[in-house]
């Protein structure tokens, strides 16, 4: 198989580039060039935000030097990029998969909601950045314009964790738990958490792109695949077990003002909009075509270890804010 990655240097495309090269495809890697792409791997710079990005791809193309079987986009900025990409590769790529998001789905969406559920509305393949659900479903858009429905898939990813995770939130509570002491734990401990791998991700994309599957997939964990207290117990675990868990009310959490999700990275409150959102996707569909997820300990430990490997501080995409909540308001909310 040859594959044509467009980003592919950081968080999930590096991991898609990895599988990929994991099962001896041809891979080759369109990116802005500002880190080096893994080794291996046919490298093409160009940055889809400016009027001339994509001269490079386009001359690939336009000198027959290139034809792929599946091209992978993870980009969520401007959904005309995706247009203009999707456009320039309809006769060179065979298949065009775009990792959306669950982000799609009109908010709030039902808890079990399917790929059939009601999407943002107002949404643009030839649209300027907007807001992330907008940008995802016009990215979408632009995707079955180009390619039709026959050769496209929207991969729906919902959170994704992992090793070289760039937007914080496991990474903040592996350095929290790292620090020991008292820990504000968000409760209840039971509560049930969907998340995929990112490794998990990569291997059902290709996997998907061999088969020859097309449409709308929730990609994330079947529900009840772990729970808070499993993720933040292994957090203490593989950190050296010097953090001690206070699970809190989340009353108590909310009516410190303590925001969910941001400030305390992954957690929803039960029973919310919010938590019905990220946590409670049918996934079915995935999971009959070959989703298959790996235990929670397991992502916890190999992220820890990739941190380690990196000296502790985890990259930060500067286009999302900083997660993870402040010491001094942790104190207070523990009485410490």
């Amino acid at each position: 198989m040859r594959l044509l990655m467009l980003g592919g240097t950081e968080f999930a495309g590096r991991a898609v580039v990895e599988a990929a090269l994991g099962r001896g495809w041809e891979v080759t890697v369109f990116h802005r060039g500002r880190h080096q792409p893994p080794s291996g791997v046919r490298s093409l710079t160009g940055d889809r935000s400016t009027p001339d990005g994509l001269a490079a791809l386009a001359e690939a193309v336009a000198e027959g030097a290139a034809e792929w079987d599946v091209v992978v986009d993870t980009w969520s900025a401007a959904p005309r990029a995706v247009r203009d990409t999707a456009r320039l590769l309809a006769g060179a790529v065979r298949r065009y998969v775009y990792v959306s998001s669950c982000s799609v789905y009109a908010w709030p969406p039902a808890a079990g909601y399917t790929e059939a559920a009601p999407l943002v509305a107002d949404a643009s393949a030839d649209a300027e950045q907007t807001d992330y659900a907008r940008d995802k479903r016009g990215g979408e858009l632009a995707t079955l314009d180009a390619f039709g429905a026959e050769r496209s898939l929207l991969v729906r990813s919902g959170l994704i964790l992992g090793p070289y995770e760039n937007i914080g939130r496991l990474p903040w509570w592996l350095t929290r738990t790292a620090r020991g002491g008292p820990v504000l734990a968000p409760g209840p401990r039971d509560l049930p958490l969907q998340y995929v791998d990112v490794r998990d991700l990569a291997e059902w994309i290709l996997g998907a792109a061999e088969r020859g599957l097309n449409g709308a997939y929730n990609l994330i964990s079947p529900q009840g695949h772990t729970t808070t207290g499993e993720l933040l117990d292994a957090c203490v675990r593989v950190t050296g077990g010097a953090a001690e868990l206070r699970w809190t009310e989340p009353e108590v959490i909310l009516d410190a003002g303590i925001e969910p999700w941001t400030q305390l990275p992954v957690w929803a409150p039960p029973k919310s909009e919010g938590h019905a959102a990220l946590h409670s996707a049918d996934v079915s569909r995935a999971l009959r075509d070959g989703l298959r997820c790996r235990p929670v300990a397991e992502t916890v430990a190999d992220t820890w270890a990739w941190l380690q490997d990196i000296g502790g501080v985890a990259p930060a995409r500067p286009d999302r804010p900083p997660v993870g909540l402040d010491p001094a308001v942790e104190a207070k909310v523990l009485g410490v």
